[in-house]
């Protein structure tokens, strides 16, 4: 997926047709495969690194297309959801396949969760995943907790192998990195070890916050800019959640704007909608002095007063929307100093 503001409804009906279209496909080559056997595959053997709580199989994750079993702990996990590969890795698994959604390119991961791999992952689409291409690597899970949500995606991905797709009200991709980490942690028998890092999480965001008294009640706008323009995101999401936890509140006249998707778009005409006690915007396909050259964003009136931020750093940028349990930390780190900085 682009991380674009905009998505459209025909962009999303094309890929039902597509995903009815594979899901025969898909059919056909699933029984090739077993036809053929687990062959002498050694990465089928191996299991996923750590161990499995005493147990934790059968396990049971809360999904909002049900509740899904695992009968044992996988050895061949494939992660599609987006920062379903690094909370897999953070608790000590080794996906055989993965969904690069920014895109980082090498292993499909950012620097936070750099040389956790054992072996580089097959690489797999984002919105339209190649169905054969993961029935080919033989899972025996597949992650899919933080994604569009949509129930054809979903129906051609459990007939390859049990999935865990988004929690109800995950849709289109509002999955807090705190969910994601527990349903994963769930699927791979690793409750407690999940809890674990959910804990030591908020506490890093506690620490940042009594640190910084100065950002409790002000208001931010969090936004980005595409090809196709300006938009700001709405409450439940990553970005959103991420800086409410550090005592911000949401832009008040974008929630007014909120609807059913993560972000809502800004026209040229209305940019004023996304003035605050700080603007953070980031750059998507373009470069960011796109958005700090323009004109028109300069009088913004928080621009104007030197109170927004557009991220440069590509890395801060993505560990800022990857919104993981491993980039939060990343991102904590370096986004923190840049807000205070802005404020004082």
């Amino acid at each position: 997926m682009n991380d674009s503001a905009f998505s459209g409804k025909a962009a999303r009906s094309s890929r039902r047709r597509k995903t009815a279209t594979l899901a025969g496909a898909v059919a056909a080559l699933l029984v090739g495969l077993t036809a053929c056997g687990a062959g002498g595959d050694e990465q089928a053997e191996k299991p996923a690194e750590g161990k499995a709580s005493s147990g934790a199989f059968p396990a049971k994750v809360a999904t909002k297309f049900g509740e899904i079993t695992i009968d044992e702990a996988p050895k061949r996990i494939v992660a599609l959801g987006w920062g379903d590969a690094e909370t897999a890795l953070a608790l000590g698994a080794q996906p055989v396949g993965a969904s690069d959604w920014l895109p980082f390119g090498g292993e499909g991961v950012g620097p936070w969760a750099k040389g956790m791999y054992d072996k580089k992952p097959e690489l797999i689409g984002t919105m339209e995943p190649e169905f054969e291409k993961i029935a080919a690597l033989k899972p025996d899970l597949i992650l899919d907790t933080k994604s569009s949500g949509d129930q054809t995606r979903y129906d051609t991905l459990s007939k390859i192998a049990p999935t865990v797709g988004v929690p109800k009200g995950g849709d289109m991709y509002m999955t807090s990195w705190e969910k994601q980490t527990e349903m994963v942690a769930g699927a791979l028998g690793k409750k407690d070890e999940g809890a674990e890092l959910i804990a030591e999480t908020e506490k890093k965001f506690a620490a940042a916050a009594k640190e910084h008294p100065e950002f409790k009640g002000k208001t931010i706008t969090v936004g980005s800019r595409t090809s196709e323009g300006f938009g700001a995101y709405v409450g439940g999401t990553g970005r959103v959640d991420f800086v409410k936890r550090l005592g911000f509140v949401n832009n008040p006249e974008i929630e007014k704007l909120a609807g059913d998707s993560f972000s809502v778009s800004v026209s040229k005409e209305k940019l004023d909608l996304l003035d605050a006690d700080l603007t953070v915007m980031a750059p998507i396909g373009i470069s960011a002095k796109e958005i700090s050259d323009d004109p028109l964003y300069k009088a913004v009136p928080s621009v104007k007063d030197g109170r927004s931020i557009v991220f440069d750093d590509k890395d801060i940028s993505q560990a800022f929307a990857t919104d993981s349990v491993l980039s939060v930390g990343y991102a904590l780190d370096k986004v923190v100093p840049l807000f205070s900085e802005k404020l004082k």
